[in-house]
């Protein structure tokens, strides 16, 4: 059975850029939440080993709101390749899943 419902992780490169993508995405009516939390990101980038200091978002939504979550993303992220992972949640308090249905917007028609 396929999850109605998901966290999307992305990371920003500082707080300020992390709470326009959070304000704009509660905005849109992309996510009920948006959680920030500073990190320490070691990555291969073309060919070496980056040590940066970022900040994750965890975003809740739904998986009919992914698309446009995802393509705000790329349009207001100053990365040329944004970390954008879908996680599916497979369970949940119903009182919590159903707030993430009632809070954020329906699909495009």
């Amino acid at each position: 059975m396929e999850s109605k419902y998901c966290m999307v992780i992305t990371t920003a490169p500082d707080r300020e850029e992390a709470e326009n993508l959070a304000d704009g995405i509660l905005g849109n009516r992309l996510a009920a939440c948006v959680q920030l939390s500073d990190i320490r990101s070691f990555f291969l980038w073309e060919g070496t080993t980056q040590k940066e200091s970022e900040v994750a978002l965890y975003i809740k939504t739904t998986e009919a709101c992914y698309s446009d979550l995802e393509a705000y993303i790329l349009e207001h992220h100053s990365y040329d390749v944004p970390e954008i992972i879908k996680l599916p949640v497979t369970g949940g308090l119903p009182a919590y899943l159903n707030w993430l249905d009632s809070t954020t917007a329906s699909p495009k028609a």
